[in-house]
């Protein structure tokens, strides 16, 4: 049974290698000029050949055959002595089309290929005997058990990907322009329009009957009112003329947020929930920084 699952694990590393080396393409195509080789016919031919060698090897071995085992450790040997030969030439840290074509070449890779090529050698050496249905079905378990934690690292590694993706894409806050609306940290007379509560911040948002992305925003235009933090009043452009004079706005839909003694805290454009909500968190920032 030892037998058996060495060979499978050795068949499966022959196989992902493989893998990875087509799945890298053109970059690792290239990688073959780490060992000599100039034309891109030729690192081509060498790469599917490799792939070729790899795969059929890979399979083999995984279903027992000692001869390819046997193949196989030849075949690693030889890219352990080509890995060899081209740090002796002082190649070192260039790719080394081992596993794909992120692979660096190093002491590390050449004793890895090394130690990998000693294991296929060994693996003939190994007793064999068949299998029951039991220990077939417990090859099976363990061998799906290790596929889903090998999912579950690569899942994990895609979600810290995607997190650094998003950390490292700033969100864009509403437009804020000095001379746009009212003056942040004046008064404004809009302040009569609410009967905000204290501690409360008035939300003041300015839309109109022509402005299409008003109707799409309205629900959640609405569930800011919702906040007991927050007192909210929509002003339309016909309705509401005046409150749209007394904060020279410039178009819909627009915010501006007041304290609870007129002041205007923060204000700008925006054109989505999430750009109404930098407003609001403007304003408490200011507010906040205000009273401290």
């Amino acid at each position: 049974m030892v037998s058996v699952v060495v060979c499978l694990c050795l068949g499966l590393v022959l196989v992902a290698a493989a893998g990875l080396k087509a799945a890298g393409g053109p970059s690792a195509q290239a990688a073959f000029a780490t060992y000599g080789l100039k034309s891109p016919q030729a690192m081509k031919a060498a790469w599917a050949g490799v792939i070729a060698a790899e795969l059929a090897l890979g399979v083999l071995v995984a279903t027992g055959s000692t001869t390819a085992a046997r193949a196989a450790a030849l075949f690693l040997s030889a890219a352990t002595a080509a890995q060899v030969a081209a740090l002796a030439a002082g190649r070192a840290g260039a790719p080394c089309a081992c596993f794909g074509a992120k692979g660096r070449l190093s002491t590390t890779s050449a004793g890895r290929t090394a130690l990998l090529a000693a294991a296929l050698a060994l693996a003939p050496l190994l007793p064999r005997s068949t299998p029951t249905t039991e220990e077939w079905l417990t090859i099976g378990l363990a061998a799906a058990l290790l596929g889903l934690a090998a999912l579950a690292v690569v899942v994990l590694a895609l979600a810290r990907e995607v997190g650094m993706l998003r950390l490292s894409i700033a969100p864009q806050g509403a437009l804020e322009v000095a001379h746009e609306g009212p003056e942040v940290g004046a008064y404004s007379a809009l302040a009569d329009e609410f009967a905000a509560a204290p501690g409360q911040i008035a939300l003041a948002v300015f839309t109109s009957e022509g402005c299409g992305l008003c109707r799409v925003l309205k629900p959640q235009i609405d569930a800011f009112g919702t906040h007991h933090a927050i007192a909210l009043r929509t002003f339309d452009e016909v309705e509401h003329a005046h409150a749209w004079a007394a904060a020279d706005v410039p178009g819909s839909p627009f915010a501006v947020t007041l304290d609870t003694d007129g002041t205007v805290l923060s204000k700008g454009t925006f054109n989505t929930g999430a750009q109404l909500e930098s407003v609001l968190h403007a304003a408490e920032r200011r507010r906040g920084a205000v009273r401290a």
